[in-house]
């Protein structure tokens, strides 16, 4: 269970991070939350699927790094080899948390930084320092400040962008079988993608609203992304391979 505090120069006044990557500090996961935004950055290196929230049943995107809970193929013994990291893994072990204020008789609800106490990554005695040693911000902080503050308006736009998506009727499940080398099967399900056949069929108005809105950029980075995903074959049968020689 994650342990979220607000963050402060009082009581986390000697708060360090461990910004290295391994399994050891939690990168052992086999997606990430993502966002339209984000897609360009993530398309060279990483397949781009849709998903729905348990809970609210609307849908989101992810970055997928494997092909099962706890696998991340781009995970090595000298950190993640990628061009370009998930902001939602970047800003681990912070998160945006709210809190009520109240002025002038009005209450409103603030965002605030919140660290997760018991993440490995924090302690006080390696790492980039959270504060400056008077007391103020330091760089590091202040890159995850903009990380977060990126992260919230992105969430507040994306579900904007899977109205037009579920209205034009551009989103279709997604059931990818996999064979590997070593004659092991794999299945990702439960994930959506872009129905490139409801795509093409798609007339001047939609897709000048789309165009418009700065979804259909977004709408082609995720089909580009498929192309990843022989790569992300490749990597498991590549660590298989290597774990059966170790054997």
């Amino acid at each position: 269970m994650a342990n979220y505090q607000l963050l402060n120069n009082v009581d986390h006044k000697d708060l360090r991070i461990i910004i290295d990557r391994s399994a050891e500090f939690g990168d052992d996961v086999w997606f990430a939350a993502t966002f339209p935004s984000e897609f360009r950055n993530l398309q060279r290196d990483y397949p781009i699927f849709f998903t729905k929230h348990p809970e609210t049943g609307k849908f989101e995107a992810v970055a997928v790094f494997g092909f099962e809970d706890g696998e991340n193929l781009f995970l090595g013994e000298h950190g993640w080899h990628a061009g370009y990291i998930p902001l939602n893994i970047m800003r681990m072990p912070f998160l945006i948390g709210f809190q009520e204020q109240t002025e002038a008789g009005e209450t409103t609800r603030e965002p605030v930084i919140t660290v997760d106490m018991d993440s490995p990554r924090v302690n006080t005695e390696r790492g980039e320092p959270v504060f400056l040693e008077h007391g103020g911000n330091s760089p590091y902080i202040e890159q995850i400040s903009s990380i977060l503050k990126v992260l919230q308006q992105a969430a507040r736009s994306s579900q904007p962008f899977f109205g037009a998506l579920e209205q034009l009727n551009l989103i279709e499940s997604l059931v990818l079988d996999v064979k590997l080398d070593d004659g092991s099967e794999n299945r990702l399900s439960g994930f959506y993608t872009i129905n490139e056949d409801a795509l093409r069929e798609l007339e001047g108005d939609d897709l000048a609203m789309l165009n418009r809105r700065g979804y259909l950029e977004a709408v082609y980075m995720v089909i580009a992304s498929m192309s990843n995903i022989p790569d992300l074959i490749a990597a498991k049968n590549k660590r298989n391979a290597a774990m059966a020689a170790d054997g």
